[in-house]
């Protein structure tokens, strides 16, 4: 049963909660229902490069997935020279922040009922419940008050006893180790990220905006590159831009050197980066972004969005970070 089914019919409108970005390295026990038989899962993801530990039907098997080049390998770590399946995948590869949104989001259209908050697994949550006006089936979700991230979700069929669908069991953000991303000899090599070329990119200043929506990952790089440069920046945005009626933007510098920025919707977002990384979530057809870099200078832009994917990456490309005057694009990375 499709989570926007279970959730329709609501009682009292509420609205749920803003999150802080997804973090894009850590580990993570997840154990999930909803495709059959409950599996459980050990996440890690750094950046790009995800592993997945589980068992299914006694069977441990491990995964390792490029969110780059979408290439996946697949093995049994007890006895990797048995061989190793290859292959690629396009769209939901099992991030559990990436359902958590999907699913909240229907669950923000349906104007859940709030229920008191708990603790679970050791994650401060708020409860929103939906239920069947016929009686045939009810729900309960927990989310994360941090990420947003589905915490336990329960679904009850007529008088049947609450099945669990999914639970995140724990969370570590951090870095994973570097060795749980080495492919066995069997698997060959992951490939290597493509590069920052012209080729795979596409101007983000150009419209038409992209009718398709999604959720944006922004980096800041250096040209030649897509590693992220982390340090020496503020970045804002306003996502609430009206062409016909252009709001007037202003930056000014305080006496400890820290910009600020003001005018229409627009507001500092340097908090919510992840190792140089910025998620934008339900990215609107078009918005403003202005980067200051202090004394090398500033960028700023109005982009268009382009959905090349689920989570396509928004790149601002510095020639040279110390002297943004030498050249800084805003592009799309396909």
């Amino acid at each position: 049963m499709k989570l926007a089914l279970c959730l329709a019919s609501l009682s009292a409108p509420v609205v749920l909660a803003q999150y802080a970005p997804a973090p894009t390295a850590y580990s993570a026990t997840v154990t999930n229902a909803m495709m059959g038989p409950s599996v459980t899962q050990q996440i890690y993801r750094d950046g790009n490069k995800v592993v997945i530990d589980q068992t299914f039907q006694g069977s441990p098997t491990r995964s390792y997935y490029d969110l780059q080049s979408h290439a996946n390998y697949t093995w049994k770590p007890s006895d990797a020279s048995n061989g190793c399946s290859r292959g690629t995948f396009g769209g939901d590869w099992g991030d559990p922040f990436a359902t958590s949104a999907s699913m909240t989001a229907e669950l923000t259209k349906q104007h859940p009922k709030e229920l008191p908050p708990a603790t679970v697994n050791g994650f401060a949550t708020k409860v929103y419940e939906a239920a069947d006006p016929a009686g045939a089936w009810k729900a309960k979700i927990w989310l994360d008050t941090k990420y947003g991230a589905i915490v336990k979700l329960e679904m009850t069929q007529k008088e049947a006893a609450p099945r669990l669908m999914m639970e995140l069991k724990s969370l570590t953000v951090a870095t994973p180790s570097a060795a749980l991303f080495t492919l066995p000899a069997a698997c060959g090599q992951a490939p290597a990220p493509p590069p920052a070329s012209s080729d795979n990119m596409a101007d983000a200043i150009m419209p038409p905006p992209s009718r398709a929506a999604c959720s944006v990952q922004f980096k800041i790089v250096r040209a030649g590159s897509t590693t992220p440069i982390t340090t020496g920046f503020q970045v804002a945005l306003d996502t609430t831009v009206d062409l016909d009626h252009p709001a007037s933007y202003k930056m000014g510098q305080g006496a400890n050197g820290k910009v600020t920025f003001s005018g229409g919707g627009l507001h500092e977002v340097t908090a919510q980066f992840q190792n140089g990384i910025l998620r934008i979530d339900n990215a609107p057809p078009h918005w403003d972004m202005e980067a200051d870099f202090g004394k090398a200078g500033a960028a700023s832009a109005l982009i268009y969005r382009q959905c090349f994917g689920p989570q396509p990456t928004l790149l601002l490309i510095l020639k040279n970070p110390a002297k943004t005057s030498d050249g800084a694009d805003w592009r799309w990375l396909k």
